[in-house]
């Protein structure tokens, strides 16, 4: 939980075009009522430190390149967005398949 709300503060950050600090996202966790351990704001401030969030957000499903190593360790979530295209390219191949509904031996006919 601690993880989460510290990405949402400093999407909450990015959005207003407020730089991301420790203490500024401290200051949304506190007003948000969230508990985290001391050392979370700190953290996600320094791995996001000199990142563009609104462009890392937008480049999220372009596949124009990788993320700095900085950003993609702070956003767990943007990596498994990212995954998501390889595995719909998965379900692509496999859909040659014959389905049982060509054979006309559905389950409900």
């Amino acid at each position: 939980v601690a993880e989460l709300a510290c990405v949402y503060s400093a999407l909450i950050l990015a959005d207003d075009d407020i730089a991301v600090t420790g203490e500024k996202i401290q200051t949304i966790l506190k007003a948000a009522n969230v508990d985290v351990e001391p050392y979370w704001p700190g953290l996600f401030a320094k791995s996001l430190e000199g990142v563009n969030i609104k462009e890392l957000i937008t480049k999220i499903g372009s596949g124009v390149g990788a993320a700095p190593a900085a950003a993609a360790n702070a956003a767990a979530p943007a990596a498994a967005a990212a995954a998501a295209p390889a595995k719909e390219e998965k379900k692509k191949e496999e859909e040659p398949e014959e389905s049982d509904d060509d054979m006309g031996l559905g389950l409900f006919d």
